[in-house]
């Protein structure tokens, strides 16, 4: 396989993995369509930003060591199930709170460096994305790649993620959406503040129980 065509399937692979239902999606769709289309935007970012050092660890070789020292791998897993129950707590106790100020517009207190920051959090708090990246690469990268291949994958790993998540943003943020959001705003924060703690309990489950296997073979089954 040329650098070239594995460069491709690289990205096609990872665009892939971006599309799957997961806490990201949750996040962003939730951020656009209670905030505003330009925090929808900073979180599709900050998954941009988090995406691109999960390829960077990858083409370092650092994710190697995840699946070797076992106890690191399951103290991210378990950090990462920790944050995303405490996210889902946040996201069930704020349901009954009004969406905007009297004047409709967000709360000041929603700046889009939090949504960004929410975005970032989140991307790299499931360490299983770390080793997605890694069996990518592991599985479709030359043997010796070439200096500018491994130079253009950051950016464009950071193109796919945020370039995904955008379109999610833009099209949570559209007015019916919305509206629809508005009208059951309770039952859907409840909801999704259930999702992001249940994906958060699972993480936590499977870092506590470990069963004798090793990380990657958990990963794969």
């Amino acid at each position: 396989m040329s650098a070239t065509t594995a460069l491709f399937a690289i990205l096609a692979a990872l665009l892939v993995g971006a599309m799957s239902p997961g806490p990201s999606f949750v996040l962003v769709s939730r951020i656009a369509v209670t905030q505003s289309r330009a925090n929808g935007l900073a979180a599709a970012l900050g998954m941009g930003v988090g995406g691109t050092f999960f390829a960077g660890l990858a083409l370092l070789g650092l994710i190697a060591l995840l699946d070797q020292v076992e106890t690191l791998y399951l103290a991210l897993k378990l950090a990462g199930g920790v944050y995303l129950v405490w996210l889902g707590i946040r996201m069930w106790r704020g349901s009954n709170r009004p969406l905007a100020s009297s004047d409709g517009t967000v709360p000041r207190d929603r700046a889009a460096s939090r949504a960004l920051l929410f975005g970032l959090l989140t991307q790299l708090s499931n360490p299983k994305t770390a080793i997605l990246y890694g069996a990518i690469f592991a599985a479709l990268l030359p043997a010796a790649p070439p200096p500018w291949l491994v130079l253009t994958l950051p950016p464009l790993v950071f193109m796919v993620e945020t370039g995904w998540y955008a379109i999610v943003a833009l099209a949570f943020s559209a007015t019916r959406p919305r509206a629809i959001y508005l009208r059951l705003k309770t039952a859907l924060d409840r909801l999704t503040g259930l999702v992001m703690a249940g994906l958060g309990t699972r993480l936590i489950i499977e870092a506590v129980v470990v069963e004798g296997d090793t990380p990657i073979v958990m990963l794969l089954r």
